[in-house]
Formats: structure tokens, C-alpha cells, sequence
């Protein structure tokens, strides 16, 4: 068992590192070939911090464990907002100014209801997974068009997006990152869900818990970071952008994955408890984020982290759903 925590811990770390550094390495490629800030902070920079989900829920789905795969979606959908947001408001309130966040907002709605369709019948198909690649694909060109729109009236979300694309770096360097990343990314995700499954063995917890709280929080540690980074150095914005960013990528590129490699009947508990969390924290943070206000204080802050601590309390203390 300490062995199996031990390995869990050291996946982890290594999941994480590996995404980073396949990211960076391939954000300055593409700067160095000439494709613009916008574009590459629209796409592999905003992608970035689901690529730890995206690898661990195919490792989980090749492995026969979609429901780990389907739970590790909505539980990084809802740490992402209860957990992380309500840290970063705690620490500092958030102002949400960008033209583009307030846009983002609905989309990430109406992707969450998507995935509600999707699962409703508790199970997730090739079909319903090539279906979520198209929508991602057509996400990811709307957000390009809105934001080439909104950047010539200098929205300030956009102007920290584009800061964070490393340049100076040259392409031997890069091409080292991603070579790096995409060698040990699988391997760190293999010995995350390999680990991750001899724990839930150990304390009677099922495949979807497991991916409900262990590797979900562990995925998310990169947004973590992310937004309390971004908050501390004023980009409010930016530090919403990667949560609203994020959860819509983890339902249509992350969950699309699953469904494409182990089509499968998925527990009960994902439609008939799970989702209705994702969504009742996304309506939230909609209410929160576009309220009079237009800001995240401290209060609410602490009200998203309590709801994710008793979330998380009730899933501890019946593991075995």
C-alpha cells in the first residue's frame, strides 16, 4: 500500500512536469514557425492544462476503466471551480473585465448541458465521442474568431494569454521538450492509474470514486497553480480564463476520448449524482461571475470551497458508489 501511494505521488509529479514541458516546448515551436501569439494562447496554451486529463483518462480507458476516465471529468470539471476558484477568491477576490470570459461563460453552460445529453442514458458511445471531437474542434474555432474580434478592441484577457507564449527559445530546445513530454507523459499517466487502482482496491472505493477524487484533484494541480500565479501577479482574468477553459475542454476533447477507445455502460451515480454537481457548481459560478458585481469576493469564494469539501466528504464516505 505504500508502495502504491509512493508511485501515485511520483506519477503525479511527473504528469504534471511532463505536460508543462510538452506545452512550453510546443508553444515556442509554433511561435518559432511563425503561427501568432493569439492563436497559440487560444489553442495549445488553453489546452495545456487538460493535457494531464486527456492522458489519464485514455490510459484509464485503455485499460477497460471508463468510468475512472468519465470520473475524472467531472471531478476535475468541479474541483476546478469549488476547489480552485474558491481558493484563489479566498486569497484574493476576482474582477472578471475580459469580453471574452463573459462569452466564455454561456459556452461552457451549453457544453455542460451537452455532456448531460450525452450521459444520460449512462452510457458514452463511439458516436457520442467523435460527436464531442467535432464540437471541440468547432469550440476552439469560435474562440479563435471571438477573440481576433474582441483583440482589436485590446481585451485585457488576451494581452495576458499572449504573455504567457515563450519566445527566445530555439527549436532544438523545443523539439527536446516535446520529445521529453510525449515520452514521459504516458508513462507518468500509466503509473498514475496503475497505482491509483491498487489504492481504490485497497480501501474498497470504486473505479468512478477514484476518478472522482484522487486523480482529479491530481489533474488539476496544474490550474491550480495556474490561477493562484495568475491572481497574484493581477491577471484576474486569466485566472478564470483556465478554469472556463479547461472544464470545456475536459468535456469535449477529454470525455471524447473514452468514448472513441472503450465504448462502455457507465455506473448510475455519474447521471444520477455527479453531473447535477458539475452543473450546479458551473450555474454558480455563471451567477458569481456575471452578477452586478461582475467579481468572485471572498465569500463566495469560501462557499465554492465548502460545497467542494462536503462534496468530496460525501464520496469519501460512500466509496464504494
Amino acid at each position: 500500500m505504500f508502495e502504491a501511494v509512493a508511485f501515485l505521488i511520483v506519477g503525479l509529479i511527473f504528469l504534471v512536469w511532463s505536460a508543462d514541458r510538452l506545452v512550453y516546448g510546443s508553444a515556442a515551436l509554433a511561435r518559432n514557425f511563425g503561427i501568432s501569439p493569439l492563436v497559440i494562447g487560444m489553442t495549445i496554451l488553453a489546452m495545456g492544462s487538460s493535457a494531464p486529463e486527456m492522458m489519464v483518462s485514455a490510459t484509464a480507458a485503455l485499460d477497460g476503466k471508463t468510468d475512472t476516465a468519465v470520473g475524472n471529468v467531472l471531478g476535475s470539471n468541479i474541483a476546478n471551480i469549488a476547489l480552485i476558484l474558491g481558493i484563489t477568491a479566498l486569497i484574493k477576490p476576482l474582477s472578471i473585465s475580459s469580453a471574452v470570459l463573459r462569452r466564455e461563460l454561456p459556452l461552457m453552460i451549453a457544453v455542460t448541458g451537452v455532456s448531460g445529453v450525452i450521459l444520460w442514458d449512462n452510457h458514452l458511445g463511439f458516436m457520442e465521442g467523435v460527436l464531442l471531437f467535432i464540437l471541440f474542434i468547432a469550440f476552439i474555432l469560435a474562440m479563435l474568431h471571438i477573440s481576433r474580434k474582441e483583440k482589436k478592441n485590446g481585451d485585457i484577457m488576451l494581452d495576458e494569454q499572449e504573455s504567457e507564449v515563450p519566445e527566445g527559445v530555439n527549436n532544438w530546445k523545443a523539439i527536446l521538450w516535446v520529445v521529453v513530454g510525449l515520452i514521459v507523459l504516458p508513462l507518468s499517466a500509466d503509473t498514475l492509474v496503475d497505482s491509483s487502482v491498487v489504492i481504490a482496491k485497497y480501501f474498497g472505493m470504486s473505479d468512478l470514486v477514484i476518478g472522482l477524487t484522487i486523480i482529479a484533484v491530481g489533474t488539476s494541480l496544474p490550474e491550480l497553480a495556474a490561477s493562484v500565479a495568475g491572481v497574484m501577479k493581477g491577471e484576474d482574468d486569466m485566472a478564470v480564463g483556465n478554469i472556463i477553459g479547461s472544464n470545456v475542454f475536459n468535456i469535449l476533447a477529454v470525455m471524447g476520448i473514452p468514448g472513441i477507445l472503450n465504448p462502455s455502460i457507465l455506473s448510475e451515480f455519474v447521471m444520477g449524482r455527479d453531473f447535477w454537481v458539475m452543473l450546479g457548481v458551473s450555474l454558480l459560478l455563471v451567477v458569481m461571475a456575471l452578477g452586478k458585481s461582475r467579481s468572485i469576493n471572498r465569500f463566495e469564494g469560501a462557499v465554492l470551497f465548502v460545497i467542494f469539501i462536503a462534496y468530496q466528504g460525501y464520496l469519501i464516505a460512500n466509496m464504494t458508489a
